[in-house]
C-alpha cells in the first residue's frame, strides 16, 4: 500500500512540474510577441531602429506660404519625409499634394478637422478620419495608411476605430515644438539632440522651422542617419 501510494505522489508531481512547464512556454511565447512585434491596434511612437533611418512627420493645417521652401530644402538633401495633412487643408490644396507626390514623400491622415480624437465617439472618430480619406483619394488617388491625431490625443476607441478601417495610428520620439517656440534654434537642437536611428520627428510649416530645416538635415547627413518616410521606418520594427 506504501509502495502504491508513493507512486501516486511522484506521478502528481510529474503533473505539477508539466503544467507548470507548459505555462511557462506558453506565457514566454506571449511574452516574446509583445516585445519583438507591433500589435495590429498600438500606435507607433518609434519605427526600426537597426536601419540607420529617422523620420520627419510634418503636420499641415496652416503654414501653406512656407510648404515650397520646404519641400526646395528637403529636395536638395535628396531626403523623403511624410506629410500629415488635415482635410479641411488638403481640399483647398491640391497644388500642394501634388508637388508633395511628385517629390516622392508620403501622405499621410491628421484628421479633418482637427479635433480632440480622444473626446470624439466611435462614430465621430470614423468620419474624421474617413473624410479626409475620402478628400485625398479623390484628389490624388492615394489610399492613405497612416493616421496621426492631431495634438496626439487619442484613445482605445480612436485606436480600435483606425484598426478597423486599416490604419496604422502614429505619434512621434521627437517633438520640436515648433507651432509654440519660434526659435529655429530650439527647433534645431530639438530634431538633433541624442537623435538616433528610429526616431520619428515632429515639425509644422513655419517660418523658423524653415530656417533650421537645412541644418537638420545636414546633421543627419553627417551622422550617417537618412531621413525617410514614416512607413519605411516602422516596416518590421524592432521594439
Amino acid at each position: 500500500m506504501k509502495k502504491f501510494k508513493y507512486a501516486g505522489a511522484i506521478t502528481n508531481v510529474i503533473i505539477i512540474v508539466m503544467l507548470f512547464t507548459l505555462t511557462l512556454v506558453s506565457f514566454s511565447g506571449q511574452y516574446s510577441s509583445f516585445v519583438f512585434t507591433q500589435s495590429d491596434d498600438r500606435p507607433y511612437y518609434k519605427g526600426n531602429t537597426t536601419r540607420g533611418e529617422v523620420a520627419l512627420m510634418i503636420n499641415v493645417y496652416w503654414g501653406t506660404e512656407y510648404l515650397d521652401d520646404m519641400l526646395k530644402v528637403i529636395k536638395n538633401h535628396d531626403a523623403k519625409v511624410t506629410f500629415f495633412v488635415g482635410g479641411s487643408w488638403a481640399a483647398k490644396n491640391k497644388e500642394y499634394l501634388d508637388k508633395m507626390i511628385a517629390d516622392g514623400h508620403e501622405i499621410g491622415n491628421h484628421g479633418y478637422f482637427h479635433k480632440d480624437h480622444a473626446k470624439l465617439s466611435a462614430e465621430q472618430n470614423k468620419a474624421e478620419i474617413t473624410a479626409n480619406n475620402a478628400i485625398v483619394k479623390s484628389m490624388t488617388g492615394i489610399d492613405m495608411t497612416l493616421f496621426a491625431p492631431p495634438s496626439g490625443s487619442y484613445s482605445d476607441t480612436t485606436l480600435k476605430v483606425a484598426h478597423s478601417i486599416g490604419m496604422s495610428v502614429i505619434m512621434w520620439s521627437r517633438d520640436t515644438i515648433d507651432w509654440r517656440d519660434k526659435d529655429s534654434s530650439l527647433v534645431y537642437g530639438r530634431a538633433t539632440n541624442k537623435i538616433g536611428a528610429g526616431d520619428m520627428i515632429l515639425m509644422h510649416p513655419t517660418a523658423h522651422t524653415l530656417a533650421a530645416l537645412g541644418d537638420i538635415l545636414t546633421y543627419y547627413e553627417n551622422n550617417h542617419l537618412t531621413p525617410v518616410t514614416v512607413s519605411q521606418i516602422i516596416s518590421q520594427e524592432i521594439i
